[in-house]
């Protein structure tokens, strides 16, 4: 894979040339920024920026107005590592933004990638494709992060509902137990599929179960003619991705205004 080549490709289809994540958001194109504006259970931030250190003050409030006066007031700002001024972070921080912990964008060649993982005996995998299929998946999720599963419920349901090409959700059942789950979006007219939630409940981690929604996933989106996967990978996932044989693009720090 080249590295230049794959983060140049990736700035032009996923973040310059975004599209719409789901039903009821919407895309705008402001000068140097992209941005994604949705309701409010969807996800609202700033994309991509072109930006230097004479635009990027006026540029970070202008989105903070815009997104304010629709009643967004608590959006995202994604800030890569290559993006530019290199002092973006700290000018988002001195503005109100505040920055949570930074991630690593890796990305596989799925042409490339080990591919051999199946699930552990007993274990079978199922896509999530109605509202029961969801429910475990948003089980899954909330056991495994301990968090709310409300807003990906709704965003799962929409997506599959109007759109269901574009994303796969699938779940690790053991008998009709849910262990593990993940989502995968699919961008039309893009090289690109991304991996998302990834999550294993506790009893069950360290089996290999992770490895084999990866490679699921994998097998679905090389089958529909992605190239590549990208993720969003915390420190726990990434040295298993890795062994998979993704690599490192750069990294990724979300900078939150709001409440």
């Amino acid at each position: 894979m080249n590295h230049a080549e794959t983060l140049a490709r990736y700035d032009r289809e996923m973040r310059r040339g975004a599209r719409p994540d789901g039903p009821g958001a919407r895309v705008e194109r402001a000068g140097a920024v992209v941005r994604q504006i949705a309701d409010a259970q969807g996800w609202n931030g700033v994309l991509w920026s072109g930006l230097d250190e004479t635009t990027a003050d006026r540029a970070i409030h202008e989105q903070i107005a815009r997104f304010t006066a629709l009643g967004r007031a608590d959006f995202e700002w994604k800030v890569y590592g290559h993006d530019r001024p290199a002092d973006l972070g700290r000018r988002l921080t001195a503005a109100g933004f505040r920055a949570e912990p930074e991630e690593t964008l890796l990305v596989g060649e799925i042409a490339d990638l080990a591919l051999d993982t199946e699930p552990p005996a007993g274990i079978r995998l199922a896509e999530a494709t109605d509202a029961a299929g969801v429910d475990r998946v948003v089980d899954v999720h909330e056991k495994a992060f301990g968090t709310d599963g409300t807003r990906l419920r709704h965003r799962l349901l929409a997506r599959l509902a109007a759109a269901p090409g574009t994303v796969v959700a699938v779940v690790a059942l053991a008998g009709d137990e849910p262990v593990s789950a993940a989502r995968m979006e699919l961008v039309p007219g893009t090289h690109f599929a991304g991996l998302w939630g990834g999550g294993t409940v506790e009893a069950w981690r360290g089996r290999g179960l992770y490895r084999a929604l990866v490679t699921h996933r994998a097998r679905v989106a090389a089958a529909r003619g992605y190239d590549f996967l990208q993720v969003d990978a915390s420190p726990m996932s990434r040295p298993i991705l890795e062994r998979l044989g993704f690599h490192t693009l750069t990294t990724t720090t979300p900078y939150v205004y709001g409440p």
